[in-house]
């Protein structure tokens, strides 16, 4: 849901919950969204409402909203994580946050560390249900480990343009099953049929906030022409299968080791690819088509060496 936070394009509020019915109704069912994504908390609220008072209350069970709690580095005392948990918790319309995702800007503030102590004693309390982390490097992950914290997600970059995960963090999550929820993995929508065979575009293409990113990121990656070389071979796989080279960049990430789950952002009541989205679900790669995966991708720039572990790109 950052793509209702007003980078993205303008949101209708009432537009928008219609459109989270209809990806009700299809079976996806789990909301990626944070503090600070405009009203993506207040969407939930009234999703929340809507969905109980045209399908019943037994339909919210099978909702599942996944919030970031994104503070300004300085004292973390009870009072202060309490007021920012409960706030979600009143803007969504929940008694328990299902998950709570929790990033931190500067590491070399170790406070942090109390964060996630204040956060364990809300979980305890039955405010939150599971701790999560979004844009941790493997390191301060490894960190909050031994501190004593039960982590069950990080929440990072990874597409085929962009795989530090797999450099460092994979294995420290295989050990301690922690699960990947993985963001980016369709660069914006630069990996789609859109952007194959044209030439690289400039600013007034690149409209969104998305867009503008991950275009940066497949500069640093290679470059538009290697890029292109890449949407080629994903398009052929995707016609073998009767899929979109999309869902051939989805199913990829979602077949790597520790990951859980993979965020597809969603411009409520501008754009639509729910029906394409759902093939995904129809789709097994076979050893042919990872080989011919790993061919594009081969002659890329080594982008942990470039940018550094998962999350420094908002770091340095």
């Amino acid at each position: 849901m950052w793509q209702v936070s007003g980078a993205h394009g303008p949101i209708d509020p009432a537009r928008a919950v219609e459109r989270m019915l209809a990806y009700h109704d299809a079976g996806l069912t789990t909301w990626d969204l944070a503090d600070h994504y405009g009203p993506a908390e207040n969407f939930i609220g009234a999703f929340r409402q809507r969905l109980a008072e045209s399908r019943g209350a037994d339909a919210l069970r099978d909702v599942q909203a996944f919030t970031k709690w994104v503070p300004r580095p300085g004292m973390m005392t009870r009072s202060v994580v309490e007021a920012a948990i409960d706030r979600s918790r009143r803007r969504m319309g929940v008694e328990t946050l299902d998950l709570l995702q929790f990033h931190w800007w500067d590491y070399g503030d170790e406070r942090y560390l109390d964060a996630v102590d204040q956060l364990q004693r809300l979980q305890t309390e039955g405010r939150i249900h599971h701790l999560g982390l979004t844009n941790f490097d493997t390191a301060h992950l490894e960190t909050i480990l031994s501190h004593g914290i039960r982590i069950v997600s990080n929440q990072v970059q990874c597409s085929l343009v962009d795989q530090r995960p797999e450099v460092r963090m994979v294995e420290l999550c295989r050990t301690n099953d922690i699960q990947l929820l993985c963001y980016g993995t369709l660069c914006g929508g630069l990996l789609s049929e859109r952007f194959l065979g044209t030439p690289e575009p400039g600013w007034s293409v690149l409209d969104t906030a998305s867009l503008q990113k991950y275009k940066q990121m497949i500069d640093a990656w290679g470059g538009w022409v290697l890029f292109q070389g890449l949407l080629a071979t994903l398009k052929a796989i995707g016609d073998r299968h009767g899929t979109s080279l999309a869902n051939v960049a989805v199913r990829a990430i979602l077949d790597r080791p520790a990951v859980g789950g993979v965020i597809v952002g969603v411009r409520l009541g501008l754009s639509d690819h729910l029906d394409d989205n759902l093939r995904v679900f129809e789709l097994t790669l076979d050893d042919e088509d990872r080989a011919k995966i790993d061919a594009a991708l081969a002659g890329s720039s080594d982008l942990f060496r470039l940018v550094g572990d998962c999350g420094d790109e908002y770091r340095r």
